[in-house]
Parts: C-alpha cells; sequence; structure tokens
C-alpha cells in the first residue's frame, strides 16, 4: 500500500467522533422562564394586563415553548410564522436558513377576549387553575381558519380527530401570538415532575454521562420487548459505527392524548419496571417526558417530534411504522400511509443534521419464542401482536406469549385494565 493511497483513505472516512450535541435549531436553545430577580417586577406588571384563558392543551404548549423544545421559537406564533408553518412546514429565519416547524403552535381566542384586549401590546396568560403562568408581549392578533388549519395538519376534514376535538373545534376564531415570558417552570404536580427534564437539562445530562451519541425513541404505548430490541439493536449498531458511549433517550410523550391511550402514569411505571427487569439498561438509557400535546398528523406530526429532539441534543431519531398515525376515524383504514413518515422523515427541510434510523419490524416469533426481527422467508412463523391486541389480553387477564413483555411491565398493564373495569362495575350504582 503506497503513502498516498493511506492518505486518500483517511480522507474518504467519516471524522472522528466529538460530541452528541448538535446545534439546536438556530443555534441557541430558547429559555422563556423568567430569572428570579425579575419574577417579582413581572407579577406585578401582570395585574394591570388584560387577562387571557389557557386550555390545558394550551398550557402545555406553554410548556413546549418556554424550555426550548421549539426552539427558535419564542411565543405562539404571529401571522407569517403560521402560514409559514401551515403552508411549508418550516420556518426561514433571518439570516435566510430554514428550521422544521411542521406543526402550527398557536394560541386561539374567542371574540369576547379580543374586545377585551382592545389596543394593549401585551396580556397575562392565565392558567386552568387561573393561576397566573406568564405574558405575552408585541402581540398580534389574527383570524383563526379551522377548517384551512385542519385540512392542512391532517389531510382531512373527517369528524372524529381526537386533538380537533379537543383543541380546535370549540376554540375561538382569532389567533393571538407574541413574544412569551413565563414567571416560573411548569409543573404538574402529579408525581412525574422529576421525568419532566427540559432541554437543557438533557444536555447536562448527556453531557455528564459522556455520551458521544444520543438516539432518541418516541412513543406513546408501553414498551414491549420488540421496542426495546429496536433500541437495543440501535445502539449495537451505533457502536459497530465507531461511536462509544450512545445513550438512548426514552421519551414517551406526556401531554394531550386519545382517551384510549394508556395514561402517563400508568406509561411512566410500565416503562421503570422495564429498566427494572434489565429490557434496556439503565446505565445507557435515559427515560424522560416529552411535554407535547398529540396530534395524531401522521408524517406531517413526526417532523415535530424529531425537530424537538434536536433541541434537546439528540442526533440519531429512530423512525417506525406509521409514526404519529391512526385508524381513520370514520372508515376501516390507517388514516395515513404506514411507511410515509419515515420516507417524509428523510426528505424534511430543516432536518438534515438529525440522523434518521428507519427500524425494521419486529414481531413474536413462535419458534424462538422471542421478539425478533421479522423474516419474511418464515412468514408463517411469526405473530403480529397489535396494540389492540395486546390490550385485550390485558383486559382478559389473559398472559401474551412469553418474550412478549416483561413480567413486570406485563403486570403494571394488567393492573391499570383491571382498575378500569372496576370502576365501569361500579358506574351504574355511582350514577344510581
Amino acid at each position: 500500500m503506497t503513502t498516498s493511497s493511506v492518505s486518500n483513505g483517511a480522507a474518504d472516512r467519516p471524522p472522528p467522533v466529538k460530541s452528541s450535541l448538535i446545534d439546536p435549531d438556530g443555534g441557541a436553545l430558547v429559555d422563556l422562564v423568567v430569572s428570579e430577580s425579575d419574577a417579582e417586577a413581572k407579577a406585578r406588571e401582570v395585574e394591570s394586563l388584560p387577562r387571557v384563558p389557557l386550555t390545558r392543551i394550551d398550557l402545555e404548549w406553554v410548556h413546549v415553548i418556554s424550555e426550548g423544545w421549539a426552539s427558535p421559537l419564542k411565543g405562539f406564533m404571529r401571522e407569517n410564522e403560521y402560514l409559514q408553518s401551515l403552508h411549508f412546514n418550516c420556518l426561514r429565519l433571518n439570516d435566510g436558513s430554514i428550521v422544521n416547524m411542521s406543526l402550527p403552535i398557536v394560541l386561539a381566542i374567542h371574540d369576547e377576549i379580543k374586545q377585551a384586549i382592545g389596543s394593549s401590546e401585551k396580556v397575562t396568560l392565565v392558567g386552568p387553575d387561573g393561576g397566573v403562568v406568564g405574558i405575552l408581549r408585541s402581540i398580534e392578533i389574527y383570524k383563526h381558519n379551522k377548517e384551512e388549519r385542519i385540512a392542512r395538519t391532517w389531510g382531512t376534514t373527517a369528524p372524529g380527530l381526537p386533538y380537533v376535538e379537543e383543541a380546535i373545534t370549540h376554540a375561538g376564531n382569532w389567533l393571538i401570538g407574541g413574544d412569551l415570558e413565563v414567571l416560573k417552570p411548569i409543573k404538574y404536580n402529579d408525581g412525574l415532575d422529576h421525568y419532566r427534564l427540559s432541554p437543557k437539562q438533557l444536555r447536562q445530562e448527556f453531557d455528564k454521562r459522556q455520551a458521544d451519541a444520543v438516539f432518541a425513541f418516541q412513543l406513546r404505548n408501553p414498551v414491549h420487548n420488540g421496542h426495546a430490541l429496536l433500541m437495543n439493536d440501535t445502539r449495537k449498531r451505533l457502536l459497530e459505527m465507531g461511536y462509544k458511549n450512545p445513550i438512548l433517550l426514552l421519551h414517551p410523550l406526556g401531554g394531550f392524548v386519545k382517551a384510549d391511550d394508556v395514561p402517563l402514569d400508568v406509561r411512566m411505571e410500565q416503562h421503570s419496571k422495564v429498566l427494572e427487569d434489565g429490557v434496556l439498561d439503565p446505565k445507557t438509557t435515559i427515560v424522560a417526558i416529552f411535554p407535547s400535546p398529540m396530534h395524531y398528523a401522521g408524517p406531517t406530526e413526526v417532523q415535530w417530534h424529531a425537530k424537538a429532539r434536536i433541541n434537546a441534543g439528540a442526533n440519531f431519531y429512530i423512525v417506525g411504522r406509521d409514526p404519529a398515525g391512526m385508524g381513520h376515524p370514520t372508515e376501516k383504514r390507517d388514516l395515513y400511509d404506514p411507511d410515509h413518515g419515515k420516507k417524509v422523515l428523510s426528505m424534511a427541510p430543516g432536518l438534515e443534521k438529525l440522523n434518521i434510523l428507519p427500524f425494521r419490524v419486529a414481531a413474536y416469533d413462535t419458534v424462538a419464542k422471542k421478539m425478533a426481527f421479522f423474516e419474511p422467508s418464515r412468514a408463517q412463523d411469526f405473530l403480529f401482536i397489535s396494540g389492540t391486541k395486546m390490550r385485550n389480553y390485558a383486559k382478559s387477564g389473559e398472559n401474551p406469549p412469553d418474550g412478549f413483555m416483561c413480567p413486570g411491565g406485563w403486570k403494571v398493564l394488567v393492573q391499570y385494565y383491571a382498575s378500569l373495569q372496576g370502576e365501569e362495575t361500579q358506574s351504574p350504582a355511582l350514577s344510581a
């Protein structure tokens, strides 16, 4: 081998691994919680301002914006940001660069609130419990065309879309945007706040663990051994690529979900059992809650899920079949093509610096009696256990095949569904 060939070979290799932490969108992580020294003055200021009430979902968006998940966004969208998000799925910054922003993050108000605001340039945001949350400055109020928003976000205006029914249908006819200031960090006091690590806190934890790669896994369901296989296999692949200490961010969605999804507290208990049972390694796994509400908007929403993890420091994102999808609300079919999510992520503007990892299909191998990657050559040996089938197992108290889920995690689900059946049995007496 000649000297020149060695030199060329070195040039062809990827650069040495230096850090897992890629820059947040816009170059700097947004933090909109005011300092303690300023909080007292802000608290006096809010008393004289018109008040805008927030719903629970609005408060979740305040949480998301204030911690920098939507960086470089610094408040609820004004009209120019809203239109870019709605029609282009991205924002163009002042320097000409593009960041992904596939979901409009907006605050709706009713006619009487708009009238009460009048000519004021700032408003006080009030939480569902009546407490002051923060201030919205340099406000802009513009028309809320609900049909256009729904059609462009979901690709349909069919009745029965969970987020639409919860947050848009009965919302006001106006949107109010502006620069956000939050008086104190958002807390829910539900026993889970210690899981709600901000992007800044997550980046600090990745540094503390000396991560040289961070791979994020988004989910809103219990973790079964097929999920674990995907996550463990991803870590193995990253090690083979030359990384020395890849860290998994197991990042369940913690905001609004539809009524038949497993509640957050149950999911978090189930996730903890997965680590306790050693299905995932606690030394190389961080479990945290992603505070965003869920839209079930398929390829449009999966871009938001990926973009937010960039701001948390992840440089790899695992994507599977039909991410952020759901069944069509009025027809017996998937609302979105199951493969479009991962295809869109690989092409989406503003996500170029994130490495997308499409995962292989996992199913229950009836021969090996464990979750394994599907092999088309022996398709008859594999059993696909859908979420509906898993729920039916748990509701009936029937155990799934050995190796589908760790025993501790399965026990959590069985107890949850048993408690629901108990409530259903008692409800006629209670109503009487």
